[in-house]
Formats: C-alpha cells, sequence, structure tokens
C-alpha cells in the first residue's frame, strides 16, 4: 500500500512540473519559458529603462497558440504582477487588457483607465515593459500602446521597436566569451570583428552571439548584418550542433533574399567560431527545412 501511494506521490509530482511521460521512451516535452518586465523594488530613482528586469514565467497550453494568443497571455501575465517581492508592476494596479490586435509585426495593446494616469519617467517605464515583453516574441516588432481606444498626447512616441527598447541585459556579469563575428563593409562583404562577450545569469555562449550580432558592429566602418526587420526565433545548443529556429512570418518583412542569404552565413560563421559549436543548423518554425523562402537552409554550415 505504501508502495502505491509512493508511487502516486511521484506521479503527482511529475505532472504538477509540466512534464509529460510518453510510453515510447522518449524525452519529455521541453517547457519554453518567457520574460516579463518589472520594476526594480529597491531602486529610489533611475535613468530610463535601467530599472527593469525580467522574470521568467511559464505559460501553460502555448503549444498550439498563436502570436495573437501568446501576446495576450504574456500581458495579462505582466498585469498580474511579479512573484519576486524585489519586483513590482511599472503598470498602476488594476489595468486591464481591453484588447491586443496584431496588424502584421506590430501588436495594438488597449489598456484601461488606469493606464493613463502615468506620466514622465514612470509611463516611459511602463510602455518599455510592455514593449520588453511582447518584442522577445519573434513576430512583433513594433508596440502601439492606447488607453480605452486612445492615444496619450503626451506622450513623446506612440509606437515603440523591439530594437529601440530592448536593454541590454539586467545583473552582474556572470563570464565572458571570445567570438568572432561577421558583419557588412561598405562593398556589402562581411568583414569579422573580435570581440569578448559579457556573459549574463541565463545567458548561453550562443545566445550571447545572436544578441551580439543583432545589435550590430562597434567598428564604425561597418554595417550591421541583419536586416531590419529580421532576427531569430530562438537559438541553443545540444551536443556540438547549435540550432537556430526561424520565423516564416518575418519573410514578409524581409524581401531581399541577398540579404537574408548573407544574414544567415554571418550569423552561422560567428556561432562556429565558438569552441562549443562544430556546425550550425537552421530550423523554420521548429521544424527542418529545405529553404527558408528562397535561401537554402538544408546543408549544415561547419567550422
Amino acid at each position: 500500500m505504501k508502495r502505491g501511494v509512493s508511487l502516486l506521490l511521484v506521479l503527482c509530482l511529475v505532472l504538477a512540473c509540466g512534464y509529460v511521460l510518453y510510453g515510447t521512451g522518449e524525452e519529455p516535452a521541453r517547457e519554453e519559458s518567457h520574460a516579463v518586465y518589472f520594476l526594480e523594488r529597491n531602486l529610489d530613482s533611475v535613468p530610463g529603462g535601467g530599472a527593469l528586469r525580467a522574470e521568467n514565467v511559464c505559460l501553460q497550453d502555448i503549444e498550439t497558440a498563436d502570436t495573437q494568443t501568446l501576446a495576450s497571455m504574456l500581458i495579462r501575465r505582466l498585469l498580474a504582477g511579479p512573484q519576486d517581492e524585489t519586483l513590482e508592476n511599472a503598470v498602476p494596479a488594476g489595468t486591464m487588457l481591453l484588447s491586443l490586435q496584431l496588424e502584421g509585426t506590430r501588436a495594438l495593446v488597449d489598456l484601461s483607465s488606469s493606464y493613463g494616469t502615468l506620466s514622465g519617467v514612470a509611463l516611459t517605464l511602463a510602455d518599455q515593459a510592455i514593449a520588453l515583453t511582447l518584442t522577445q516574441l519573434p513576430e512583433i516588432l513594433s508596440v502601439k500602446i492606447t488607453v480605452r481606444g486612445r492615444e496619450l498626447a503626451y506622450r513623446d512616441k506612440q509606437v515603440f521597436t523591439g530594437r529601440e527598447v530592448r536593454l541590454a541585459p539586467e545583473g552582474d556579469v556572470i563570464g565572458t566569451v571570445d567570438a568572432t563575428l561577421y558583419f557588412l563593409d561598405e562593398t556589402g562583404a562581411l568583414r569579422p570583428e573580435e570581440r569578448v562577450l559579457e556573459l549574463y545569469d541565463g545567458d548561453t555562449h550562443v545566445s550571447a552571439v545572436a544578441r551580439a550580432v543583432e545589435s550590430g558592429p562597434l567598428d564604425q566602418a561597418l554595417l550591421p548584418v541583419f536586416p531590419e526587420n529580421f532576427r531569430p526565433k530562438s537559438v541553443w545548443l545540444e551536443e556540438n550542433v547549435c540550432y537556430v529556429n526561424l520565423s516564416t512570418v518575418l519573410l514578409e518583412t524581409v524581401p531581399d533574399d541577398e540579404g537574408l542569404s548573407t544574414a544567415l552565413r554571418a550569423l552561422a560563421q560567428a556561432l562556429c567560431s565558438l569552441e562549443s559549436v562544430e556546425e550550425t543548423r537552421y530550423l523554420v518554425d521548429g521544424e527542418f527545412a529545405d529553404n527558408y523562402g528562397s535561401v537554402s537552409v538544408a546543408r549544415p554550415y561547419t567550422k
């Protein structure tokens, strides 16, 4: 009897942690976490977005959720407030999500009247917290926030793009990694830039490289290699193979196939510059594919 109770308790714990057990011997499904941005509670005054820090959350039932549904889930999670006691919400208590719609790669977020009580730095921080939370989704590149369907006239700007509001990682540097990044010269050719990248809590070597390539070169003689509306959906390392997941939704915003091909080559070469990476493989919406748009991604990139 005790043995049966013990087995039942173990099964309950496994299910509570969000794992799915298969009788075929397959590994449990990987749980995906997302970042929701809140304010540091112990800062009395902050210079703009420096007070924002991400809290990682796991959302349920996202396997079949489309981008609009997932975005709505993230905003509702943000409005609910942080679990971490060292954080507090940049959004006023009682603020409700009235609607969230997508127009192409822009998220239109309409909030209740409580949000309209914000102004100055407090409004800037709340806007950035929402924009940062949403633009982590690769299909969302910009965010417009209204209150009961109306723009706040005293705002400096009404639309926030992912590149403008995405901040450097918060927290202490926990390590560094040497990498060779590739950017464009004035002729359009790829040129190397040797970098020592800082690692923050939650970073991996490959995620730091992908973020640095997206951020662009330090050398003013070089140009960014990523097209304006492009970024990878996710990147991770398994054994010595780096996998980069791409989103088909962004193909509509990146019409230049030659530029896209160059960007994928530059990212793969940068990732392969890491000692831990032997080859880079591209996935499209989580699956192996022959092409990403008209760009071939069938073959892995190797050192």
